[in-house]
């Protein structure tokens, strides 16, 4: 069993090179038999790579309004207190609307495998 108080410690937050505009990852549980868990701050219009996940995601959005897109989908609209569950292996990206911030807590299971940038909305 692992108890982690408040934030992971000794993890510093970060932005990333998988993300288009500003965006901010606070560790909440340290990389965990495959899970990671963070809690992500997107600036207005910011937004994830392309991406995919071995055994899927969950997305609790916390604040803000933001969008999530499956490839060959057209962007849907996620809002404070939304929680998505995203397949094992779908391709997707998610981040804030153009107009809103947006915060959410992502629960990543197995290994994360990062793509090329976002250059259209679907």
């Amino acid at each position: 069993m692992k108890i982690v108080h408040g934030r992971a410690e000794g993890i510093p937050s970060e932005q990333r090179a998988t993300v288009t505009g500003e965006a901010w990852f606070d560790p909440v549980l340290p990389a965990t038999d495959g899970t990671t868990i963070a809690t992500v701050f997107f600036a207005p219009g910011a937004r994830t790579y392309w991406h995919r996940h071995e055994n899927g995601q969950v997305l609790q959005v916390l604040a803000g309004r933001g969008l999530i897109c499956t490839d060959g989908e057209q962007p849907r609209t996620i809002s404070a207190g939304d929680t998505v569950w995203v397949p094992p292996g779908e391709r997707h990206w998610h981040g804030a609307a153009t107009d809103s911030f947006m915060t959410h807590t992502a629960i990543s299971l197995g290994t994360t495998h990062w793509a090329e940038e976002v250059v259209s909305d679907g």
